[in-house]
């Protein structure tokens, strides 16, 4: 039995943080059930992040709402408004990131869902926050990094603002819902009462930031400096970065300079004895290493550091770590389908369970295609 096994989501939510929270909360057990606009569904059917489809919507879609129902309801309609109603009565959870305003209209907020069912778990999602002169704009991931200074982290010093290549904003905010809803079900289980889970784009990136916006709280306002050389962390010191070698590329993270210079046979490094300046003259050692790891394949560094425990890596394309034993033995990819036959590879819940990896065959739901059953196993109003 998983651990959510019995609860009851209601995932109002689209695009990517939300349904990427109720995602977590079906692999954990829950049933969740997508609420959809009759036409047209969650927006997230027809957002691509490339222009591959699988029967009729994105595979974006298809890979965050694996393992759920989907329920099609017009809110405005008042007969398909008293069923949402009627489901909610019967819920523990509902997720919701409609922009700030439009939930009370449709009479679906916490406080009037919470008066017909006091054990509700209600999680919401905004961009900015429901307050502040930002609780308009649009919550778009590039948006958010951009606001939130996180561009400034990534790339060399020379390089303009650069945003990371995932949805980061909207993946961790994802997870802080789930982490709070959890929390109040686990209180809910304890004390008997609900509770409403509020997260923001912003402020879970600003979270995703705690440790270089701490250390900019705590050292006098000085803004981070991107390295010029391999930049891959904007305040921490030499070697820190990725280098080329002879035939790839060789990831070295925190370590001690000499120690690195004597590994690979490089006097120059070794001559750096105080730490203070592998920060001090960052570029400088790395201009260092640039030079000298270009002179040998990656493997050669490997085998040398390797074994003395220092910290460093390959740099891997996806063809090369699928094909490595090392992924293959986490059997993390799985392959989910439609009734109708449509088949989707994606990724597993990275969660294990009493041991348990945890997949399921389920894939994303078509608009509508549980109504019948939800209607029957809930005893809705038609």
């Amino acid at each position: 039995m998983l651990p959510l096994d019995g609860l009851v989501v209601l995932d109002m939510s689209q695009f990517l943080a939300g349904p990427s929270c109720a995602l977590r909360l079906a692999d954990l057990g829950a049933r969740v059930i997508k609420i959809e606009r009759p036409q047209g569904g969650d927006l997230g059917r027809q957002l691509y992040i490339s222009n591959l489809a699988l029967d009729g919507d994105s595979t974006l879609f298809h890979s965050i709402n694996r393992n759920k129902e989907s329920f099609a309801a017009d809110f405005k309609n008042p007969q398909d408004h008293a069923a949402v109603l009627s489901l909610i009565r019967h819920a523990d959870v509902i997720i919701q990131n409609f922009r700030p305003g439009v939930i009370q209209r449709l009479g679906l907020d916490y406080d009037s869902v919470a008066a017909i069912n006091p054990r509700i778990v209600y999680g919401s999602i905004t961009g900015y926050g429901t307050t502040g002169p930002w609780k308009d704009k649009p919550g778009q991931d590039l948006l958010v990094q951009s606001l939130s200074g996180l561009t400034w982290l990534n790339g060399n010093a020379d390089q303009p603002p650069t945003p990371f290549g995932l949805a980061v904003a909207d993946l961790m905010t994802g997870a802080h819902l789930a982490q709070g809803i959890l929390a109040c079900l686990v209180r809910r289980g304890i004390k008997g009462i609900g509770g409403h889970v509020e997260v923001s784009l912003l402020e879970s990136v600003l979270d995703l930031q705690f440790e270089v916006l701490t250390t900019h709280l705590n050292d006098g306002g000085h803004v981070p400096q991107r390295s010029s050389v391999n930049n891959a962390h904007a305040y921490l010191g030499a070697p820190y970065g990725i280098y080329a070698t002879a035939d790839g590329y060789l990831a070295l993270a925190m370590g001690s300079v000499i120690t690195l210079g004597q590994l690979l046979e490089c006097p120059a490094l070794v001559q750096f004895a105080d730490p203070q300046s592998w920060f001090s003259q960052r570029d400088t050692i790395k201009s260092i290493l640039v030079n000298h790891l270009r002179t040998r394949p990656t493997a050669d560094w490997l085998a040398r550091l390797e074994p003395a425990d220092y910290w460093c890596a390959d740099v891997l394309t996806w063809q090369q770590l699928l094909d490595h034993d090392a992924f293959k033995v986490l059997d993390m990819v799985q392959t989910v389908q439609r009734p109708n036959g449509a088949k989707l590879q994606t990724t597993r819940c990275p969660i294990r369970i009493d041991g348990q990896r945890l997949t399921t065959p389920k894939g994303a739901p078509t608009i509508g295609a549980d109504n019948a059953t939800i209607r029957h196993d809930f005893d809705l109003p038609n």
